[in-house]
Formats: structure tokens, C-alpha cells, sequence
């Protein structure tokens, strides 16, 4: 059965029934229109209806400048409110808002902005020299609108528009928007290979920000969460995970420019958080402030982490420091618009060392490297079936043909599933250390080296040996103090990881560092480890 639409307007019909991100930005400064929706780094607020007023501007600006429908607009912003309106502006108007991450090189933002075939970049000032060097050599760029006050730049024969001049207050923005229509890409970390462009729709984020909502206990109504974010919006995480579930649900977002303890604390008394979702350093990081026992931190409900283990013991100390918080884990990845698995409170006692079940959203399985779905327990490569899974790589045919095999979406990640549903991370399949032919999962190794009292931060990776292939090597950071001038320290190590690990798996080398290479959301860069390992040895 299907409806005779012959007598509706098609765009009457779309506006009426379709699933759009933008929109959600309209219902939400229709009801809360004088909530507090953002708060920037540099302290100033902007309501829900000043949001939309902004984001509209964006829009229709965009639209009067002859962008064409689904075409790319690279964002080059720090965190700020601009950033958002930006992104909502793109996706009211149907286009594809490019975030690029501005700590990157000038030589890769050079390149991913030719490969996303962008003509327009909206710009913090202070970056235009980055992008007068990027664009060196480019000719397709032919608008620049630039954030923040000043003179007017010199951006060579390409049209230059102040991006306060487009927040003008004027009718909706009413074109038509496909569900399935491409909302942001956002290019991968790139760590060993050139960064590839995940695109991802409408569908994708809407149903991503519900489930992450629904999730982490986000509210909707006279109570609503107020969440301080810190990781950078050009990635998925502060972006669709943190940032869009709460605006979502009309919560207020503080920004942070960066992570300062003393500052995010100052935050979550001041505006009386309800969430937090911080690396397992930074929230150690939180807890050694001299400052923390004076502060009331009653309001935080929910204490999120991701991206690395969390020791048990620090485990214990965040939930002392946050009396009416729960504990909880989220892990995900650009493709799959995270998170794609939540680790329950109550697995915090009972399989700490656990991902957790899939969110409500997701499908999650083990596939054998034939493709056939495993039995429980079974070690394999973690895969998915889910709504907010990407819509493909851009301009890499090969790339989705592999990742998309055999009808599920493959997560280049190492687990198995036991029998109450509970996901097990092992190891992504690239960081798997291969050492006298047993296979040592090095997450494993840095969860134990991670409880040791002496231990900061480490990265376990192989390499290269001639007698065992690739031998464990543990690079690790140790807690401000701690005497490195004899052996004493590595010997008391290596005897711990013999207490805890089966011996193939103890490390055969350890290296002391003062700090490890990351990416912008905090990630360690173990490709980046194991190249410095090859070079120097």
C-alpha cells in the first residue's frame, strides 16, 4: 500500500515528515527559546533563540551565495558557539559541513580540502594564515568567511565575507532535505594512511543523538543536563556524542577551549553540571587538584570516559569525588557515529574490563574472517548493523567494499561477545602484537601496567626483533617523582607484568617518556610510536 500524493507539493510533504538535523535546532528554540543553549570559552551565553536566529542566518547566507545542494563547506573553528551555528546553518541548508581538524600540518589540511572539493571555508581569523598556505596552490576556493573581528584580509581574488554579517534575523529557511542526505564528513585521524572522509547522514546523527540521549539519561523538559566540553567539536566525539544529544534534548553546552582542571571545576560549580565525559588522564588529572576536596560537585550525575582503559582504582576515586555520579564507559568510532556500545554502571563491578552491550540502536556481532557470525565467547572482529552507521567513505570505492562485507559494518576491532550479550574489547586488529606466535593483545598489557601507582600513562606496541617477530614493548609515562636514574623502576615493572600477565605477554623492553604523541581528542598515536621505533630502535 502506498499514499496518492499526487495532489501534495512535494516540498510541502518533505517539511512535513522528514528527518532532518537542522530541524531539530527549530523544535527546540520554539520551546526553550530563552534556555541557556551555549556558553563559550571566553564566557559569553547564547540563548536557544539567538542559536536559531545565528544558524537560520548561516543558512539562508550559504543559499544566497549559489551554493548547490549537498556541496561541502569546510569549517576551520575552534570550539565555540560559531562553530555549532555553523554546522546547523550547513544543515538547514542542505549542505555538507566539513569540520577539519586545525591542529593538523598545513600540508594535510591542504590535502583534504582538495579532496573534499571544497569552495567555501569558514575561518577563525587567527587561522588565515594556515589557510593562505593551504590554498597556495588551490583554485577552486572562491568563499571565505571569516570569524572574529578585525580588518578585512587579504584572501587574493576570492570573495571574503565577515561571518557576523550573516546573523540577521529573517524568514525560515524552507528547501527540500532527504533523510538519507549527507550532513557532515568528518576525515579519520589518518594515523597510518592518508585521512579518509567519512560521510554521514541525516538519519545517521538524528538517530545517534536520540540513542545517545536515551542512554545517558539526558532529560527533556523543566530539568535538563548541562554537560562542559573540552575535546574539540571537529571530531565526532564532542560533536555527535556530547555536544548535538544535549542541544537535542535543550541542555546547555559550556565549551571549553582546552582541558584545565581548576577551570572545568570552576564550570561544573558555576553552571551546576550534570554530566562530565573526559579521558582517563584527564579525569586523573582532575583529581589531583589541590582544589577538588573544597568543591561541591553534587550536581554531576553521570561521569563519562572513553578512548582508553580506566584503572580500578581511579575508578574508586572518581565515584568518591562525584557523590551522586555513576561511572560510565561509551566507545564508538567516526563510522559508526558513537557510541556504538555503553558499558552499564553495574558492569563497573562485575566485568570492569568490559565494553559493555551494544547501545539500543546497535546490532553488534563477532564474525570469523569468513564472515560467518560466531559463537559466543568466540574471538574475532567486532562488526555492526546499525542506523547511524556511515554512509561510505569519500571517493574510496575499495575502502567500502571492505567495509561494508558481507552486510555488516566492519569495525577493524579485535573481541568477542560473551553469553549475557557484554562486549569484550581485545585490541584493534593493527595494534595486535605478534611475538614468538602468540598473539598479545596490547590494550591487555597497558590495563595492567596501567595499575601500577607509578604508571601515568603507557603504550604497549610491537617491535621489530629477530628472534620473536615483533617483541612487546611497553612506552610509558611514570607520575611526576619517580626516580628513572637506575633500573629500579623498569625492574619493578617487569616483575609486576610477570604477577599479572601470562609470560608471552610481559613486555621484553620498556621505554621511559615524559609524555606520549596524541591526536586532538586525546588519543594515543601508537603508529606514530612504532615509526619513531623503526627509525631509531
Amino acid at each position: 500500500m502506498k499514499p496518492d500524493l499526487s495532489l501534495v507539493d512535494p516540498l510541502d510533504y518533505n517539511l512535513a515528515t522528514r528527518l532532518a538535523v537542522g530541524d531539530m535546532l527549530t523544535r527546540v528554540s520554539w520551546l526553550f527559546p530563552d534556555r541557556l543553549a551555549i556558553v563559550d570559552p571566553d564566557g559569553s551565553e547564547i540563548s536557544y533563540r539567538a542559536f536559531e536566529v545565528a544558524s537560520e542566518g548561516v543558512a539562508r547566507s550559504l543559499i544566497a551565495e549559489g551554493l548547490e545542494r549537498q556541496e561541502p563547506v569546510a569549517l576551520l573553528l575552534p570550539n565555540s558557539w560559531r562553530f555549532l551555528a555553523s554546522f546547523f546553518g550547513c544543515a538547514k541548508a542542505g549542505l555538507i559541513a566539513c569540520p577539519i581538524n586545525i591542529q593538523l600540518d598545513v600540508e594535510t589540511i591542504a590535502w583534504i580540502l582538495e579532496d573534499a572539493t571544497v569552495t567555501t571555508v569558514i575561518i577563525d581569523r587567527a587561522l588565515l594564515p594556515t589557510l593562505e598556505k593551504a590554498f597556495r596552490n588551490n583554485r577552486r576556493l572562491k568563499l571565505v568567511i571569516v570569524v572574529g573581528d578585525g580588518p578585512e584580509p587579504d584572501v587574493g581574488d576570492r570573495r571574503c565575507v565577515a561571518f557576523d554579517s550573516l546573523l540577521v534575523d529573517g524568514p525560515g529557511v524552507s528547501i527540500r532535505i532527504e533523510d538519507r542526505d549527507i550532513v557532515h564528513c568528518l576525515y579519520t585521524s589518518g594515523t597510518t594512511s592518508r585521512p579518509k572522509g567519512v560521510l554521514t547522514s541525516h538519519v545517521a546523527v538524528m538517530v545517534a543523538s536520540l540513542s545517545n540521549a536515551i542512554q545517558v539519561g539526558h532529560p527533556r523538559g523543566e530539568e535538563y543536563s548541562v554537560l562542559p566540553i573540552v575535546l574539540p567539536l571537529f571530531h565526532t566525539t564532542a560533536l555527535d556524542t556530547l555536544a548535538l544529544p544535549v542541544l537535542a534534548t535543550g541542555g546547555t553546552v559550556v565549551l571549553g577551549a582546552s582541558f584545565a582542571p581548576d577551570t572545568l571545576l570552576d564550570v561544573v560549580e558555576r553552571y551546576r553540571a550534570t554530566h562530565l565525559m573526559l579521558l582517563p588522564a584527564m579525569y586523573q588529572a582532575l583529581l589531583a587538584s589541590e582544589s577538588i576536596a573544597r568543591r561541591d560537585l553534587s550536581s554531576v550525575r553521570l561521569c563519562i570516559y572513553a578512548m582508553a582503559p580506566m584503572p580500578r582504582d581511579l575508578i574508586g576515586r572518581l565515584a568518591r569525588a562525584f557523590p551522586n555520579s555513576k561511572i560510565l564507559l561509551g566507545s564508538g568510532q567516526t563510522e559508526c557515529v558513537p557510541a556504538t556500545v555503553f558499558q552499564w554502571p553495574s558492569n563497573q563491578y562485575d566485568k570492569s574490563d568490559s565494553w559493555g552491550p551494544p547501545a539500543i540502536t546497535v546490532d553488534a556481532r563477532i564474525i570469523d574472517p569468513d564472515g560467518a557470525i560466531a559463537e559466543r565467547d568466540a574471538v574475532g572482529e567486532i562488526v555492526y548493523r546499525s542506523p547511524h552507521t556511515m554512509s561510505g567513505y569519500w571517493n574510496s570505492a575499495e575502502a567500502n567494499r571492505v567495509a561494508f562485507e558481507h552486510g555488516w559494518f566492519h569495525s577493524g576491532d579485535v573481541g568477542m561477545v560473551d553469553r549475557a550479550g557484554v562486549i569484550w574489547f581485545v585490541d584493534r586488529l593493527k595494534d595486535i602484537v605478534k611475538s614468538g606466535g602468540e598473539n598479545v593483545s596490547s590494550v591487555e598489557v597497558e590495563r595492567v601496567l596501567l595499575g601500577h601507582p607509578e604508571v601515568l600513562e603507557c603504550a604497549v606496541v610491537g617491535s621489530p626483533d629477530p628472534r620473536w617477530g615483533e617483541a612487546v614493548t611497553a612506552v610509558v609515562v611514570v607520575r611526576e617523582g619517580t626516580d628513572l636514574e637506575d633500573d629500579s623502576i623498569e625492574l619493578e615493572l617487569l616483575n609486576y607484568c610477570k604477577e599479572h600477565l601470562p609470560r608471552f605477554a610481559v613486555p621484553k623492553r620498556f621505554i621511559f617518556e615524559t609524555s606520549l604523541p596524541k591526536t586532538a581528542t586525546g588519543k594515543i598515536q601508537k603508529s606514530e610510536i612504532r615509526s619513531r621505533l623503526r627509525e631509531h630502535g
